[in-house]
This record gives structure tokens, C-alpha cells and sequence, in this order.
């Protein structure tokens, strides 16, 4: 099938054009419950055929097998795809969250070149920020890494403005990573006026709020005891009947839009600037189709704001991560 054609968007000043929206990879795999390798590849093939460049990865999306996966499905595709992925997130591995050492660049970037099976990266992620290294000696070793022509551009994920400016002096930063959705935004918010002045693209993961904003969900008792997303405070027994609720006042501006809602949150967060990207991610067919129909919703300044106002900044309950994690975003 010939790769159709999608609009377009920079990634930075760094000369790479990406898909408006791009898709997120970490479901496909078993972050959020069981996935099919083989599915998981289908997923990632309807999403080149149908315009989808940005396939954003990480090395810690199953330890490895997100790559790996990544890779097998982009054989003989490559020249299709904006290849992105992460390092640096060990997730409490080992006692710690991050590394940002230099040493650790290095070799974290080997073995994702070898696992996705490419001699290049389009834009590489520090995953999140190591708090015992500056800044500048991470991205110092990863501009090593584009001049050596494993990488091409680099970002930062969930970086607060005082750490992007740092890094932006040593070598420039292509795109910022951070939650961003219609019921989590504050701190991309906070984030954007940053990004901006420097002209570094915003990439908006969990666009969909991790599923709430598209799920449709009537109560919480729509969402069993023993799935994964209840881990997070958002989907809490205490927090979950707020959130759906607040996720209602968007339906019926979705229906006089003739888009679903998830559709609509898309096309919400498209309209606030052309500078952000959202990366939805999933692990089925028509979700993703669904996700590529926002493209076509279009809003006028009035329907950004009344959306904007129909679930407020901080109305959401719960916070993005569980305590223990939320010590490492927005550093």
C-alpha cells in the first residue's frame, strides 16, 4: 500500500517533518495489559500506510522488546518513518529513576541502535531527568551522538523550562516530551511559553488522558479492580467518578462537531498551536483510525475556548503519577 499523505509538522529547527500526530508505542508492550507482537506490527504498518510518521518508542517500553518490535516492523519501511526513542528511564531500577551519565548515553544508544536494527535515530530522548548529573554533561554526550550520525535531533522528557534553557545552550533541543491532555496540562502549560521562544517542537503524550478522555466510560465500575491503569491516582476508586465526570462535558460539543470525543481532544490540542505534536498511543486498529479522524475536525477560536473552559486547568482528581514517581517529572 503507498503511504498517504497527512499534514505536516517541524520537529524544531532541526530540518525533520513529522505526521501531525504520531503514535505512541508503549502499550504494544504489556504495559497496559497483554499485547500480541504480531498484532503489535499490524498496528504499526495501518499507521505508515495511513500517513503516520512519528513512531515514538523507548528502551524502557518492556525492557528492550518495544525496539526490538519497533524494528521488525519498520524493516524495509524505514524511509517512511520518523524514528523516535528514549533513554535514561530506569524506572527504580537498581535503586534509581535516571541516568543521565555520559557513559550511559553512549551505551544506552548502541543498544537501541542494535535492537531497532537501524544505523540512525531521528530524535532521542533523555526519558527523563537524572538529578545527580547536570544537564549539561547529558546532552554534551548525546550532541556527541549527532555528530558521530547515530542521531539526528535530540529532545528532553518531562523537563521543566529552567532545564530546557540549560540544555538548549550546549547543543539545540529539537522537541520537549511532556504529559499534555485537556484534563492533565498544567505543567505543559507552564512549559510551552519556553519551548516556544527557543523553537522547540512540544510533544503531547497521553494526549487522551491515558484513555479517559476517549474511553466513554458511564462509572467507574466500567474500569475492573485488576486493570493496569489502575495504578494511577487518576483512575483511583476516590478519584475515577470525578474524572469521568468532568470528561462528559465534552460530549456534547463533540456530537455538534459530528467527532467523538477523543477525536475532539485531539483536534483540541492540534488547534493550540502548530508547533505541537500529540502521540497518541494504542494497540488496536480502529483506535488508531479513530485518532488519524481527528486531523479532519476543525475548530474555530471559540471552540478551543470553550472546551479549554469546559474542563478547567487542575479540575482533574489525582495526580499524573503515583507519589513516588511524580518526584521525577517536570525537572
Amino acid at each position: 500500500m503507498t503511504q498517504s499523505k497527512i499534514a505536516q509538522r517541524a520537529i524544531g529547527n532541526s530540518g525533520i517533518q513529522s505526521s501531525a500526530i504520531g503514535l505512541g508505542l508503549m502499550s504494544l508492550s504489556g504495559i497496559y495489559g497483554a499485547s500480541d507482537d504480531n498484532e503489535g506490527i499490524k498496528v504499526i504498518h495501518e499507521a505508515l500506510d495511513r500517513g503516520i510518521t512519528m513512531l515514538d518508542s523507548s528502551d524502557m517500553y518492556g525492557w528492550g522488546h518495544n525496539e526490538e518490535l519497533l524494528g521488525k516492523a519498520i524493516k524495509g519501511r524505514r524511509s517512511e518513518v520518523v524514528l523516535v526513542t528514549k533513554f535514561g528511564n530506569l524506572g527504580g531500577k537498581g535503586g534509581k529513576v535516571a541516568d543521565g551519565r555520559p557513559e550511559y548515553v553512549a551505551e544506552a544508544c548502541e543498544l537501541s541502535l542494535k535492537r531497532l536494527g537501524v544505523d540512525v535515530i531521528d530524535l532521542y530522548y533523555q526519558h527523563r531527568m537524572d538529578p545527580t548529573v547536570p544537564v549539561e554533561d547529558t546532552v554534551g554526550a548525546m550532541a556527541k551522538l549527532v555528530q558521530q550520525g547515530k542521531v539526528r535531533a535530540l529532545g528532553l522528557s518531562e523537563a521543566k523550562p529552567e532545564t530546557i534553557r540549560r540544555a538548549h545552550k550546549v547543543h539545540p533541543i529539537a522537541a520537549v516530551q511532556n504529559e499534555y491532555s485537556l484534563l492533565y496540562r498544567s505543567d505543559a502549560e507552564a512549559t510551552l511559553p519556553t519551548t516556544r521562544e527557543l523553537g522547540i517542537s512540544f510533544v503531547a503524550y497521553s494526549p487522551l488522558g491515558r484513555g479517559l478522555l476517549a474511553a466513554s466510560l458511564a462509572a467507574p465500575t466500567d474500569i475492573p479492580g485488576d486493570d493496569p491503569r489502575r495504578r494511577h491516582p487518576r483512575f483511583a476508586a476516590e478519584n475515577l467518578g470525578r474524572n469521568i465526570e468532568l470528561t462528559h462535558r465534552i460530549d456534547a460539543i463533540a456530537r455538534e462537531k459530528n467527532c467523538t470525543s477523543g477525536q475532539l481532544v485531539l483536534a483540541w490540542l492540534l488547534a493550540r498551536g502548530d508547533d505541537i505534536i500529540p502521540i497518541p498511543g494504542t494497540k488496536r486498529k480502529e483506535r488508531l483510525l479513530e485518532n488519524i479522524g481527528a486531523l479532519s475536525v476543525k475548530l474555530t477560536d471559540a471552540d478551543v475556548k470553550r472546551i479549554s473552559d469546559a474542563i478547567p486547568v487542575g479540575a482533574a482528581a489525582g495526580t499524573r503519577y503515583p507519589e513516588a514517581q511524580m518526584a521525577s517529572v517536570h525537572l
